[in-house]
């Protein structure tokens, strides 16, 4: 059983920013596995079924983005999983919009979430970072995550959930080191079909 876990902040104020990008990625897998992620368990809403033929669980914690290891802790203890056999999405604004990288372990870098996650799931977990770094200098980086998208921020937004769940169902079916040689490039795919 695997546990995938998107990273966000509850509440409709906050469903079209930056920092809720790993939400959008949960909504794309949930589609494709006909999964209903609208049960409440363990401070999250949760969805079991089966993607790419791989049981799973997915889940949005409902605490706010600081607090998510809590929520994480308490799924982990209750379905008996394994850290190792996590993957968590996350937004990245150390990555350009819409590029992926796929990660087996590491720190939690500068991301409160993620730092909260390590906290009470260790660094041994699989994260999908996904690129919303501004093309400009901002002040203060929280004010950037919590505004609103534009409309073209939300396009590239839904095509990077969709690559990420790509990604997820890679995982599952071949493995983190098939979906890290794909995904893990140093040119943006759409630069790659210029060429």
């Amino acid at each position: 059983m695997r546990l995938i876990v998107g990273l966000g902040n509850p509440g409709k104020e906050y469903e079209r920013t930056p920092h809720n990008v790993g939400f959008l990625a949960i909504d794309a897998l949930a589609a494709r596995g006909a999964l209903r992620v609208t049960r409440p368990e363990a401070k999250s809403l949760v969805g079991r079924g089966e993607l790419a033929g791989r049981p799973v669980i997915v889940a949005k914690p409902q605490t706010m983005m600081n607090l998510s290891g809590v929520a994480v802790g308490m799924l982990l203890e209750k379905y008996g999983c394994d850290p190792a056999q996590m993957i968590v999405l996350v937004d990245d604004v150390d990555l350009p919009w819409g590029m992926l990288r796929v990660r087996e372990r590491g720190s939690a870098g500068t991301h409160n979430g993620m730092r909260s996650v390590v906290q009470a799931a260790g660094p041994e977990f699989i994260r999908i970072r996904m690129g919303v770094g501004p093309d400009k200098v901002w002040g203060e980086l929280r004010d950037y995550v919590l505004r609103p998208m534009g409309r073209a921020e939300l396009e590239v937004a839904s095509q990077m959930a969709t690559d990420a769940a790509d990604a997820v169902e890679l995982i599952l079916t071949e493995g983190v080191g098939k979906a890290m040689s794909r995904y893990n490039r140093r040119v943006m795919p759409s630069e790659e079909s210029s060429e």
